[in-house]
């Protein structure tokens, strides 16, 4: 009797073996419902065989094969395998974490094919710089795998050359897949693809569809019907039958990594796919990660460069550094910032100040007894949100009012120390009172319908002076937005995470780049006491490459990725002793001593040691090779799961770790 293999979703690294009197290999890639433990689960064919390594009167018969979708094809596996070797995860958790909701469901509700979008009216298709021309002709989607990064300066015109690649690929019939880090913070890109092929089939795969919606979309993607996926990071695993591009936009953002379940890189993964389908992908980015800088100057990438905007009468804003240690400052904002913002509202144009820090202020203290506002469930404070009167956790989501007095002494008087959005908010429209002053930050825009509002008020000149975080830094063009004001950057210049200086850098440029994308001339005030740092002497020249440069040599020195290869292993338990006793248990494995080319750190607490209630300690795994990590990685788990450990204790690997 045929025996299936079978992929669920469990967090064990094996398939399981079942019955199936009627199963053939044609069967492999359709989903079958299975009996497990005392109910029933939805798994994924994997394989169907003539044996089992378990006797056959101990395996129990398989239930029914669902047969609504066509088989999961090959290469799929393919890149679930990839996926599950190299992160450490378990194959049937990758497998079944690429279908939507709906899909995985035992008794799945009854679903309409999915439809691309209907059409809209055709967007405009602007003349190419000779720039834009180069890095178009580079790239022959019919020509094989080829990997290119595609350095652009802000406003340099990169979403173009992807729409002109998208038509080259159309044109051969092929499908391509457009990934971007964040969908709700660009609406404008889905839109310019929508109304650049209004004959072709669009979708889009993002949390934020209803589970309906992403299933059906799933299915036109799957089901060719759809030519443009446009998508978040778990889109990297759809399968697509004529795939033919992959377009990775703003390749250096965070948000491609996943940073619970399984631990991957959509970006990474999305190179892998590329190569197995021996097919082109573009990573396209003003201030590419550092990793894939350094893969474009070893040659391991092609290097595409567009120096000038795209539009002809804008130009890279002028940079201005403050020295803030020689001023006394208002609210955080210097008499600099406050006149330039004064000059804008006088001929009618926009201004942004950015500050990444949302809430009213960091933290609600006590002068007289020093209490301030903790979290009592993570290592961090509590964050006073005055308009709604909450304390706010920003990492486990805890909140409490905010109380009349101190709890600890009694004292009426406590204070906001610090300062976020709403409080810079409040302060601007006291400036000035005649302005319209828009705050955008996670707390003001939490919906998409939200955001696609805010757009409008900005686009449609309602709006003077905007307030916010990294919402606004990203992908966003405003005509009338000639002013952009930074504060509070200093603190991630010395941050314990080496990665800090290479994040900001990217940040205050990217929130640079909003201003002066049309004819009206940008410029950029960044507020810090350190002027004199490089970092700052970068951004005012404009320096990618520049700073790029000086930090490669400084991890190289350092032994840090990309010169390294890492993984971290994670514990978290209510007791930070029991967390950090298992890893010294990891750390002391035999197998260890097996792999010369590996080293271990010594276990130690994270960064937030605490979160929602669970001490968290880590230790790190690290080689100058990246095969002699691959190696060792699996039998380190193996040993790892034979450990004795508290009931309440989880552990994970995760492997080129983002955070430290």
């Amino acid at each position: 009797m045929p025996v299936l293999r079978v992929a669920l979703d469990l967090p064990l690294h094996r398939l399981f073996d079942y019955l199936a009197e009627a199963a053939t290999v044609a069967d492999v890639g359709l989903r079958v419902r299975v009996p497990f433990g005392r109910g029933e689960k939805l798994g994924v064919i994997v394989a169907v065989v003539d044996d089992s390594d378990w006797p056959l009167d101990q395996l129990k018969p398989a239930g029914e094969i669902l047969r609504d979708l066509p088989p999961l094809p090959r290469d799929f596996f393919g890149l679930c395998e990839f996926a599950s070797t190299y992160y450490q995860a378990a194959f049937g958790e990758v497998v079944m974490q690429a279908l939507p909701v709906g899909l995985k469901r035992l008794d799945p509700p009854t679903r309409r094919n999915g439809r691309p979008s209907g059409k809209v009216a055709a967007g405009r298709r602007p003349e190419l710089t000779a720039e834009q021309s180069i890095a178009v002709e580079a790239i022959d989607p019919g020509a094989g795998f080829s990997a290119c990064l595609l350095h652009g300066v802000t406003g340099s015109g990169k979403t173009e050359v992807y729409l002109r690649l998208v038509e080259k690929t159309l044109a051969l019939g092929r499908q391509v897949l457009l990934l971007v880090p964040e969908i709700n913070l660009t609406p404008q890109l889905e839109d310019r693809v929508r109304a650049r092929f209004p004959d072709t089939g669009v979708v889009s795969l993002h949390s934020e569809l209803a589970e309906a919606a992403r299933e059906r979309n799933w299915r036109a993607a799957f089901g060719g019907e759809a030519n443009i996926v446009l998508g978040t990071r778990l889109s990297i695993f759809t399968p697509l039958p004529r795939l033919g591009l992959i377009v990775v936009d703003e390749e250096h953002d965070a948000s491609f990594k996943q940073q619970d379940g399984m631990r991957y890189s959509a970006r990474d993964i999305a190179v892998f796919r590329a190569r197995q389908l021996n097919i082109p992908i573009l990573l396209g980015s003003a201030t590419p990660s550092l990793e894939t800088w350094a893969n474009a100057q070893g040659g391991r990438y092609g290097l595409l460069t567009l120096r000038e905007r795209a539009n002809p009468e804008a130009r890279l804003p002028t940079v201005r550094v403050l020295d803030t240690g020689r001023m006394v400052l208002k609210e955080g904002v210097s008499d600099a910032l406050v006149g330039a913002i004064k000059e804008r509202l006088a001929r009618g144009e926009q201004s942004l100040v950015f500050l990444n820090r949302r809430g009213y202020a960091p933290v609600l203290a006590c002068p007289a007894c020093g209490w301030v506002s903790r979290c009592t469930r993570c290592a961090a404070n509590m964050v006073l949100h005055l308009a709604d009167r909450r304390l706010r956790c920003h990492h486990c989501g805890c909140e409490h009012r905010v109380p009349k007095a101190c709890p600890t002494c009694g004292n009426q008087d406590i204070h906001p120390f610090g300062r976020g959005t709403q409080r810079l908010e409040g302060w601007l429209q006291e400036q000035f009172p005649e302005a319209r002053v828009l705050r955008v930050d996670r707390d003001s825009v939490k919906s998409r319908k939200q955001w696609e509002a805010v757009l409008e008020r900005i686009h449609g000149g309602e709006a003077d002076i905007l307030v916010g975080t990294q919402m606004l830094a990203k992908g966003h063009d405003f005509p009338k937005l000639t002013l952009v004001g930074a504060l509070g950057a200093d603190a991630a210049l010395f941050a314990a995470d080496w990665r800090a200086p290479e994040r900001l850098f990217a940040q205050l440029m990217q929130v640079a780049g909003r201003a002066g994308r049309a004819e009206l001339k940008g410029e950029v005030l960044i507020q810090t006491q350190y002027p004199d740092h490089p970092l700052f002497a970068a951004l005012v020249a404009h320096d990618y490459p520049g700073f790029a440069a000086a930090q490669l040599k400084e991890r190289e020195q350092a032994g840090f990725p990309p010169y390294a290869f890492q993984a971290m292993l994670r514990a978290e338990a209510p007791a930070m002793a029991d967390a950090i006793a298992f890893l010294q248990a990891a750390a002391g494995l035999p197998v260890i001593g097996e792999h010369e080319n590996v080293f271990i750190y010594d276990p130690v607490p994270m960064k937030m040691a605490r979160l929602a209630n669970l001490e968290r300690g880590q230790l790190l795994a690290e080689s100058h090779s990246r095969p002699a990590l691959q190696a060792f990685l699996p039998r380190w788990r193996e040993a790892i799961e034979g450990l004795k450990a508290p009931s309440k204790l989880r552990w994970h690997i995760e492997v080129d770790p983002l955070e430290f």
